[in-house]
């Protein structure tokens, strides 16, 4: 039975040039893990993990700078390229799930609810192992990132991908779904199809998205594009269109790690 108190949290965050956003990013997101350890909620080992994908600013030396002043709650990685967030996310996931119970997958602009967070672990100690942060409307978004989304989630979904509409990667997931996706073997990787596919009991959390903390969007036209790409390639979809049998190829690893920060006692 999943008990409060007992469990293990990582909050895992893919950071790409994001010097501007990251401090205030920090202070709120440890900010929530004390919050939600002083609440028994979660284990005092719980931490932070920031992944940083081949960024050409001050996002690592800032992560060093975290975890310099306060090693138990910062971690990080770094990524020796920018291989892109589906692939920083997983490296990060398959990084710690040794180490966690429960991660939860977050932006570094903090535009997602971090309040959201209550909530997905209610949804986790009422059984689901897998929380989907969903937003409830696109007020913030601005007429480019609105209009690439709505055909982005009418593509997915017109091509049968199981991608949940508003959802991207701001989630919830348990130790068992965890080890669930360590055993993907695709070549490419879209978690937003994969995670929801995985089987397990499911729940879903709505929000309201804010508006960006500091720097700008990542996510270009051609971003999008090949995310989209990879949604249709990874789950199997080219296969049903060319009426061929879906068949995956054995998992390219698409990133490698350049340098950790993590506790010794913690792994």
């Amino acid at each position: 039975m999943k008990k409060p108190g007992e469990p293990v949290l990582a909050v895992i965050v893919p950071c790409y040039n994001e010097e501007e956003a990251l401090p205030e990013t920090a202070k709120s997101l440890s900010g929530k893990i004390s919050r939600l350890i002083s609440a028994q909620v979660v284990s005092p080992k719980s931490t932070l993990l920031f992944v940083d994908d081949g960024s050409n600013d001050n996002t690592w030396s800032l992560i060093e700078k975290l975890h310099s002043d306060n090693p138990l709650v910062f971690n990080g990685i770094k990524l020796s390229g920018n291989t892109g967030q589906q692939n920083a996310l997983l490296s990060g996931l398959l990084y710690i799930k040794d180490y966690t119970d429960i991660t939860i997958t977050i932006d570094a602009d903090l535009q997602d609810d971090t309040d959201a967070i209550d909530r997905m672990l209610e949804g986790y100690f009422s059984g689901s192992e897998i929380v989907l942060g969903v937003r409830s409307g696109r007020e913030t978004d601005g007429f480019f990132k609105r209009t690439s989304s709505r055909f982005f989630y009418r593509l997915m979904c017109f091509l049968g991908s199981g991608v949940v509409n508003n959802h991207a990667d701001f989630r919830l997931m348990g130790s068992k779904a965890l080890e669930a996706l360590a055993e993907y073997n695709g070549a490419k990787v879209f978690l937003r199809g994969i995670v929801p596919g995985l089987g397990y009991e499911t729940g879903i959390v709505y929000y309201k998205r804010k508006k960006r903390l500091a720097g700008k969007s990542k996510y270009t036209l051609q971003k999008m594009l090949n995310l989209a790409f990879t949604g249709i390639t990874s789950t199997g979809i080219m296969g049903q269109f060319t009426g061929k049998k879906s068949v995956q190829a054995k998992q390219r690893q698409e990133y490698h790690i350049e340098k950790s920060l993590f506790m010794p006692e913690q792994t």
